[in-house]
């Protein structure tokens, strides 16, 4: 068994997970003067941050637990094609998530919940804008916008989201069809609005993105290593954590395994709601693309330019982390794209088309982000739910701030994992 020793004169940090949050972690801590051993069973990149829409989301700074959500629940879980799934061998499982769910719907939580995640949407772009320059990976990032599109006759429920949108500050203006074929021609007929956020972009290859970073992240001085942790002890102030093959000591660690953290906050004497959204994926090809993420206000799901074709993502499922994927949930986002962006050519191969990853999601929709509150060298950065890739920048910032004992240019409380212990 191999036993790495690290030198004194610079802190060693492990960071947890080679995910696009972990990368940014790693490549924060690095920057400011730690030595950073970055783990991954799989290697970079190769979960969600693979797989994801590629929206940098900005403009979603309402938590997903809203009250108008209440009485859609029941048809949605009612429907296999809806945009929301419960399995049904999950249900009893997912029952205690969902009243926790339920209880962040209170109007007094909601608007202190919105707030927190207001603050961090709000630095989202310029701290990803700081990081690309530095890695120069600008060409993965477009700043088009998005839209978030309307059916039939709906200017009220377009007038009524805009005005929402727009009293938390975000840009959004709202577009009749004339303007919306200026700007975004090849919509279906049946739209009629649409709500063009203007301060969003996306990147046209999540994959790629997580593959530049982590080279600029070598760089550095960030070092890989592939292997399962097992098992992580800490006593008397040290943090030993051991794989199949090796141990490893640090000064101190962070988490940023996204979905498969709770297991090892447990191990650590840390409870944590963490559940699983399980969201799928379809790529196709189109000979005009759109130019901007497209979203659905009625079907919930976006459609997102990227150089490898089109991709169609979305839909929720809870049915935890073992169950084999269940790719009618992908499929049936291509009859959804066809109803959004009609020329839409089904010719990927197979294996090509269909993906499933694992959404990190706590029933606040707030991540879980800083030092934990029994362990001085033990912190978090993980549970952005939807919005790992939009945040996964400013959140490497304020935590390895915090990591290397600086103030973060945020308030971190609202994020702390002791709002569960």
């Amino acid at each position: 068994m191999q036993n790495q020793q690290h030198s004194n004169q610079t802190p060693h940090i492990v960071v947890l997970g080679a995910g696009v949050v972990g990368l940014c972690t790693a490549i924060q801590l690095q920057l400011r003067g730690a030595t950073v051993t970055l783990v991954d069973k799989d290697g970079v990149g190769e979960g969600c941050s693979k797989g994801n829409a590629g929206h940098f989301a900005t403009e979603q700074v309402f938590p997903l637990a809203q009250a108008s959500l209440l009485p859609q629940l029941p048809g949605m879980l009612l429907d296999p094609k809806g945009a929301l799934r419960i399995s049904p061998t999950y249900l009893l499982r997912a029952i205690r998530w969902f009243l926790q769910f339920m209880a962040n719907m209170r109007r007094r939580v909601f608007k202190r919940n919105t707030a927190s995640l207001r603050a961090l949407n709000e630095g989202a772009m310029d701290a990803w804008q700081r990081l690309l320059d530095k890695s120069q990976s600008q060409h993965l990032l477009h700043c088009k916008g998005s839209l978030l599109t309307f059916e039939s006759d709906s200017r009220e429920a377009a007038k009524a989201t805009q005005a929402m949108y727009h009293s938390e500050g975000v840009g959004v203006e709202l577009l009749e069809r004339q303007a919306l074929d200026a700007l975004q021609p090849g919509l279906h007929p049946n739209i009629t609005h649409a709500l063009h956020f203007t301060q969003v972009g996306h990147t046209s290859s999540p994959y790629q993105l997580s593959q530049s970073l982590f080279l600029y992240a070598k760089s550095l001085g960030v070092k890989l290593l592939q292997a399962e942790i097992s098992q992580i002890k800490h006593a008397k102030g040290k943090l030993t954590l051991s794989t199949d093959s090796s141990v490893l000591n640090t000064d101190k660690l962070v988490v940023c395994t996204g979905a498969f953290s709770k297991t090892l906050c447990n191990q650590l004497g840390y409870q944590v709601p963490l559940d699983t959204e399980r969201g799928y994926h379809y790529m196709v090809s189109s000979e005009r693309m759109p130019t901007m993420p497209v979203v659905s206000f009625e079907k919930k799901f976006i459609l997102t330019p990227m150089s490898e074709g089109l991709r169609l993502a979305g839909t929720v499922e809870f049915a935890g982390i073992k169950q084999a994927p269940n790719y009618q949930r992908a499929d049936m986002l291509k009859q959804l794209g066809e109803s959004i962006w009609p020329d839409i050519q089904d010719d990927k191969p197979e294996d090509e088309k269909r993906w499933m990853g694992f959404r990190p999601t706590l029933p606040d929709s707030l991540p879980v982000m800083g030092k934990a509150p029994r362990h001085d060298n033990l912190f978090f950065n993980f549970g952005h739910q939807h919005l790992g890739l939009t945040l996964a920048a400013v959140s490497a910032e304020l935590v390895a701030a915090e990591v290397m004992g600086e103030k973060p240019a945020v308030n971190m409380t609202s994020y702390s994992i002791a709002r569960f212990n």
